[in-house]
């Protein structure tokens, strides 16, 4: 970072920060915790957690790329609106594997969400729904990076990966 604006290394600073904050990954902890003791949460209040718990996450790494290499603010924006996105459908597509998959297929326990009674997307859409959710998704993050054309290629293949993977 030495060659790169102070102000521009603040504010990523700053965006870490806030990310793992009480309106970051603390806060969509503690909703998760909240709503474990109250029964099945909404779709409203999943999406929240996972916006707070996942997708915060890649949100400021992705910002923190898009500005130190110098992206203008609107550029930015896209590409949180990028992260946010991906995000929420790599939750998504997580809690799909988590009872489509089995354990050995995931490298890790397959249906503890089921065992746990945690609310899903799977649980709250059906699993043809979750499946549409994620594709809708990742259709969103697609559409933000448009104004990056061809450099936007190696982002545009994550994306479809989030939802292709099978672990």
């Amino acid at each position: 970072t030495t060659d790169v604006d102070p102000s521009r290394v603040l504010d990523v600073v700053i965006r870490l920060g806030r990310s793992v904050g009480p309106k970051g990954l603390a806060g969509g902890q503690v909703k998760d915790l909240e709503c474990e003791g109250k029964g099945e949460a909404t779709l409203d209040e999943l999406r929240w957690i996972h916006t707070h718990k996942t997708a915060t996450l890649l949100e400021v790494a992705v910002a923190s790329g898009a500005i130190l290499g110098g992206a203008t603010p609107e550029e930015v924006s896209a590409c949180e609106q990028f992260a946010l996105n991906i995000g929420l459908a790599f939750q998504v597509a997580d809690d799909i594997l988590d009872v489509t998959q089995s354990t050995e297929e995931l490298g890790k326990t397959a249906g503890k969400d089921i065992d746990a009674d945690k609310t899903t997307y799977p649980k709250l859409l059906g699993l043809d729904g979750a499946r549409a959710e994620a594709e809708r998704l990742v259709a969103l993050s697609k559409e933000s990076l448009a104004p990056f054309g061809d450099r936007a290629e190696p982002l545009l293949a994550l994306a479809d990966f989030i939802i292709d993977r099978k672990n």
